[in-house]
């Protein structure tokens, strides 16, 4: 292999760090092949090359980089002092591309991949873990990162990349979205059990216009709801205390210290009770979405199908 030295380095170190990785990257394994075997032709035939084309990758990356990486004796090779040091990075590197790759192809995979999910806190204690055991029961390898959140911060994480899917409400209506209504879920006034409406079944909601109310914090889409519901009722609500999960909003009311619009519990609490509201139309709209334009693996795809079936019959009865 003859081996030139460019009299010019063909990156100056002021070059971008983008331009230096697509120049070197293609050549890495080249290098590290020719390292393992010290020999151009049998490092070429175990890499499936033919032996031209790698020797005039380790000769571009030399010019690349401006340092000789290799002494040469015919097709043996050996690595300078400045080759070995490049070794010992560039073998790491290979092996965390690997490890992506493989992570990657195994997330993908379709009968054992997995899906990122998200969905609202207060679908967390039955209706996702019912959703994901009857979705097992046809594809039981399908492996799920769960992350429980507001309606707003899932979104952004399906425009970063961190989730596939989430399940939220209102049903989000945004231009790089696809969103579909799944189910709706009616909302009761929750008051404490000794509160001058504890002995109704029903209210209309301008009733509790001069109460204290207990909501979710502005950003949470249970919140928007509570205000627009307020706002049809003719009033706005006089807010005693924020928070950020609905359990948390339960037990204030329980405390005396406000009453709250929420959904059902998953368990009865003691200490309120829940009326019915009449009017407005109380409740709230659970859809599913999903980043536009994104393509699905197989187990995003399966995932996807599963919860449209679901369509009228997502939350627990």
């Amino acid at each position: 292999m003859v081996h030139q030295h460019s009299s010019q380095p063909r990156l100056s170190p002021g070059s971008y760090e983008e331009d230096i990785a697509l120049l070197l990257a293609p050549r890495l394994a080249y290098f590290a092949g020719a390292a393992r075997h010290e020999h151009v032709t049998r490092a070429a035939q175990e890499m499936g090359v033919p032996q031209s084309t790698l020797s005039r990758a380790i000769v571009r990356l030399e010019q690349d980089l401006g340092v000789a990486l290799f002494t040469r004796k015919g097709r043996t090779v050996s690595l300078t002092p400045a080759g070995r040091t490049f070794l010992t990075s560039v073998e790491r590197a290979l092996a965390e591309v690997e490890r992506a790759a493989e992570s990657v192809q195994a997330d993908a995979d379709p009968s054992g991949g997995r899906v990122a999910f998200g969905f609202l806190h207060t679908m967390g204690s039955e209706t996702v873990p019912g959703l994901i055991r009857a979705f097992r029961a046809d594809h039981p390898r399908i492996r799920f990162t769960l992350v429980q959140n507001y309606g707003e911060a899932m979104i952004e994480g399906l425009r970063a990349g961190a989730l596939d899917l989430c399940l939220t409400s209102p049903v989000p209506d945004a231009p790089d979205l696809v969103a579909r209504r799944l189910d709706e879920q009616r909302l009761r006034l929750v008051v404490p059990d000794d509160h001058r409406l504890a002995g109704r079944k029903r209210i209309r909601l301008a009733e509790a216009a001069d109460e204290a109310f207990v909501t979710l914090e502005p950003g949470y889409g249970l919140r928007r709801i509570t205000d627009d519901l307020c706002a049809e009722a003719g009033f706005t609500p006089r807010v005693a205390f924020e928070g950020e999960e609905a359990e948390t909003l339960r037990g204030l009311v329980a405390a005396g210290l406000g009453v709250a619009l929420l959904p059902p519990p998953a368990v009865a609490r003691p200490g309120v009770v829940e009326l019915t509201v009449t009017a407005p139309r109380a409740v709230r709209e659970i859809g599913v979405a999903w980043l536009d334009g994104h393509p699905d693996t197989a187990p995003v795809a399966a995932f996807k199908k599963f919860l449209l079936s679901r369509r009228g019959h997502l939350l627990p009865e």
